[in-house]
């Protein structure tokens, strides 16, 4: 990723404008140890008080790590119930990266989102809905096959 990735220069601007990167070598202890890194490069997004909310692990093209970025940085808002946040990532993923691997998650999480936060099961069914239309053999799309029944 270093010859490819990060050099990007929106990879560059993104990263500045919403992450605190640090860089580890993939051996330093106890960081490695603490945090299960067997591969390079491993990607884990941390909320402030070190907690990890998303991980990736193995190569990402500029076009694909910055939608996975986001994702982190939606499911870090998700899991400290900051709704309005996390939705306000998630949408940004997918009016900008909706062809990226990491849009079906996010489909599936702003459906979860919206549930969370209104108590109304109709986002779950429109998560999958979308889901099956656009993303037929994710894995995420299998996993709200369930609120289809909603």
């Amino acid at each position: 990723m270093d010859a490819v990735t990060y050099p990007d220069t929106k990879v560059i601007g993104f990263i500045s404008d919403n992450l605190i990167p640090l860089r580890v070598q993939f051996d330093a202890q106890p960081l490695s140890a603490d945090f299960n890194v067997k591969w390079t490069p491993t990607l884990v997004t941390l909320d402030s008080q070190g907690k990890e909310h998303h991980r990736t692990v193995g190569f990402l093209s500029p076009e694909e790590l910055i939608p996975s970025l986001l994702l982190g940085i939606a499911k870090t808002y998700f899991e400290a119930d900051r709704f309005d946040e996390a939705l306000q990532n998630f949408e940004k993923l997918l009016a900008e990266y909706a062809k990226s691997d990491s849009a079906p998650e996010a489909i599936y999480l702003q459906g979860v989102c919206r549930y969370k936060s209104t108590k109304d099961a109709k986002p779950l069914k429109e998560a999958y809905e979308k889901l099956n239309a656009e993303y037929p053999s994710s894995e995420w799309t299998k996993r709200a096959y369930p609120y289809r029944l909603l």
